[in-house]
Parts: structure tokens; sequence; C-alpha cells
């Protein structure tokens, strides 16, 4: 495990230091796998510089009151917002986005997404299938992530950065993580059977054992000459003989790489960080994450510096009014956030030129009910969801797919998760038909199931 310790300075509002808080090498509590071990299993095997940003929305969104509103249904099931039109011509949204409303040429919207199961877990969203219970019917060594697979099958992205990494803020209910720890369940799925080489390296992770570098933090990461002496003395302590090559690049990271420089937000234009503005928080009850723009701009650099797969846990949605307040009062209050963040997001990506290279796509576990509870929220609903999807090998402003009038069950093209999944791997050059990866009983499993295929409505 490898961290740097800086100052105290410059705290989020969720109280995260972006400076004190960058551990480099340790991949979770449980795993006591080094750095140098992520890169040991992921030596280059391609020169693509396409990668993809997942953003998750822990505790699943409603699609009444952003990308599927029903402005003819009865009021309990409309809910307290207007819809409003978009750039594109008979679509609407929820009036609360209208920044997303106004450049919907730029991404696609699925409406009628079918395959999550009512679990209040990350594991769906990074994998795409269900795991953790005897009638998921998970292989030997468990389904690995969209990451896992990526960090195996392709390796270290541009310039030797890091396959896969997770950028989520710390959160309390650790089913959102990424982790592979389900909801309700003892067992869990993590990594999977890609192996323990393949999992994300988490910025914000957890662990218990820490390789501190004394004394070093970000601001002197510039001074090579103090920092190589500073090695040079680890080098040499008991903890750490027997450093191999694949250790010293994982020190190289440091020293000479752009990973560092990518990781910390301060090498950012203070116009760029507001422009991307202050997180938000989120009541502590959820359990989940703030809506952390500051974390979306730490997935724009990752992927520029070269990362394949970023992952981030965005906010808290699971709406049913037990917390906070009712769907009203949370709507008012975080989705105009999530409607500049995502935005900002997909116009950064565009003016850098990086539309083509990076897929984004936006989800979370399930949707809401049509109908709003007694308590004025809405409750879990696993028979669609509304995603938004952006970038690589997918079209901007379509919609594909429609819900029934009350918009809990597609009647017109249901897509099923693991498309998205086949889209996403094809925008990465693997091809679903053909790709393998054999589970710890040594039997070939393709990259989806029921020969599942990209979205060919999406796809340029």
């Amino acid at each position: 495990m490898l961290s740097i310790c800086g100052s105290n300075r410059n705290r989020f509002c969720d109280k995260l230091d972006r400076r004190s808080v960058l551990r480099l090498g340790s991949l979770g509590f449980a795993t006591g796998l080094s750095l140098a071990d992520i890169l040991r299993a992921s030596s280059p095997k391609t020169d693509s510089t396409k990668s993809v940003i997942m953003v998750y929305l822990c505790g699943g969104p409603t699609q009444f009151e952003t990308f599927d509103p029903k402005p003819d249904a009865p009021v309990e099931i409309r809910g307290s917002f207007q819809p409003t039109a978009t750039k594109i011509p008979g679509i609407q949204y929820c009036e609360l986005l209208p920044k997303l409303s106004a450049m919907n040429d730029k991404f696609s919207v699925i409406r009628s997404l079918v395959g999550m199961e009512n679990r209040h877990e990350s594991f769906q969203c990074y994998s795409g299938r269900a795991g953790g219970r005897p009638q998921d019917g998970e292989p030997a060594g468990g389904w690995p992530t969209f990451g896992s697979v990526i960090s195996r099958e392709l390796g270290s992205g541009a310039n030797g950065a890091l396959p896969y990494i997770d950028a989520s803020p710390q959160m309390g209910y650790q089913p959102y993580a990424n982790r592979g720890i389900h909801d309700n369940a003892s067992k869990g799925s993590w990594p999977g059977f890609t192996g323990m080489s393949h999992v994300p390296f988490a910025v914000e992770a957890d662990v218990k054992k820490d390789l501190v570098l004394n004394g070093i933090s970000l601001d002197r990461l510039g001074q090579r000459e103090h920092l190589l002496k500073q090695v040079n003395k680890i080098r040499e302590s008991a903890e750490t003989s027997g450093i191999d090559s694949f250790q010293e690049k994982a020190f190289g990271i440091l020293t000479s790489s752009n990973m560092a420089r990518a990781l910390d937000l301060d090498n950012e234009p203070q116009k760029i960080r507001d422009w991307y503005g202050a997180p938000i928080t989120t009541d502590p009850s959820f359990g989940a994450p703030p809506q952390s723009s500051q974390h979306l701009l730490l997935a724009r650099r990752l992927v520029e510096a070269g990362v394949r797969c970023v992952t981030v846990a965005f906010g808290a949605w699971d709406w049913h009014s037990n917390r906070e307040g009712t769907i009203e009062y949370l709507s008012n209050r975080y989705l105009p956030n999530f409607d500049r963040a995502i935005s900002v997001l997909l116009t950064d990506l565009e003016q850098r030129g990086l539309s083509e290279q990076v897929q984004v796509i936006v989800w979370g576990e399930f949707g809401r009910t049509p109908r709003i509870n007694a308590k004025g929220g809405r409750d879990h609903w696993e028979r669609t969801q509304s995603v938004l999807i952006a970038g690589g090998n997918v079209q901007g402003g379509r919609t594909i797919g429609t819900t029934d009038k009350q918009g809990g069950i597609p009647i017109e093209r249901p897509v099923h998760t693991q498309e998205v999944f086949a889209t996403m791997y094809q925008h990465l050059g693997l091809d679903v038909n053909s790709v393998k990866i054999p589970d710890l009983n040594g039997r070939p499993r393709y990259l989806v199931d029921d020969n599942r295929q990209p979205i060919n409505e999406l796809i340029a």
C-alpha cells in the first residue's frame, strides 16, 4: 500500500481532503494487493486511447422527474413538475433539467431499460449481472465487473496508465461502493474470476494497512531528487525488501508519470474547478456519497491521462420520502445540481476533443414506482428505468424505447442491461461474440449472456 499524506487544507464539503486522502496502491481492506501487483498484471496489450466513465446514481433514480415525464397521467403518477421541451423536437424531459434539455443532441437516452433486480447495490451497474445469492448462478470465482474485464483484456491505458480506477467519494452503505458487496447477501462477488489483480484502484479506499511516505505530499511530487531519496530509504527498510521491476514502476507513477498529476485536482485551473462546482452533501441517513462534481472532474482528468474505465458514485437517489423529505423536495434540492454537473462533464469532454474517445453512462440500479406513495415518495421499481449514454460509438440526440402511459413498463423496444454492456465493450474494441474469459473452473465465459449485442439504434 502506498499513501500520500499531505496538508489538511482545501477540504470538500463532505469533509474529504483532496490532498491527504490520496491512496496509491491499496484496493480495499481485504485484498492486501499493492499497486505493483496491478501493474504486474496489466502490462500494455493495446495502444487504444478509448475510455468509459460510468456514473452510478446510488439508490435508483426516478425516471419521471428526469428523462421520462408523464404529463398526461394523473397527478399521483406524473408528480409535481412540468415537462420541458428539449433540443430534439417531440422529446421532453423534466423541467428541472433545463441544461441537459438544451443539449440533448449531444447524448442519447434509453427509456426502457430492463434486466435489473430489486437490490440496492452497485454491482448490477458495474457488472451487468446479479450476484451474491444462490439463485444468481454465479460461476466459479464470481462475475467480474466491466472494468475488471477491461483490465484483463486490454491492460494498461495510454502512457502506462492504470486500466481501472474507482473515483467515488467515500460513503456509508458499503453495497453502494465498488467492492462487490451485496444487499442482503453474505457472499461477495469481488473481484470475480478475473482475479485480484483486476479490482479497481480506489482513490479513496478504506484501508487498514498503509505504507506512508512520511513527509511527502503532493506539493512535493515535483521535487524528484528529494522524493527519490525518500524512496531509497524505504527500499532499504525491511518493509519493502525484495522490490521487483513492477514495484519500481509503481514508484515511477509518483516520480515520472502523469498519473499523480491527474489525481491532484489542484493541478486543474481554478476556473474549471469553479465551473464544475462545489459538492452537494446528501443526508447521512442515505449512506450514499455527496453529489460531488469535483469527482466527475477527477474522472475526466483520469480518462484524459489514459485510464480505460473510471467509475464514480454520485449522490443519493433512494427517494421513498422516508429520509430528508418528499420527492418534490428532493427533486428541487438535487436535480438542478445533477443537471449542471452532467452537462458540464459532457461539455468539458467535447471541448477537449474527447467525446469520440470517452463514453459516458449515467444510471442506477433500478427506477422508481409510477405511483407516488403515501409519504410523497416513489419506491423501488426494477421493471424499467431511464439511462443517459453519450460519446464513443453512440450517436447523440436519440431516444430509445417507450414506456406505457404510467411510465412503469416498456411497450416499445425494451433494452436489456447487457445490451448496454455490449455497446460499451464494442466502444473499447472488444467483440462480445468472440472474446471469452475462463472462470476458475476453466469454463470459458462470454462477456455478455444470451447473445446480447450492441444497441444498433445508438451506434454511429
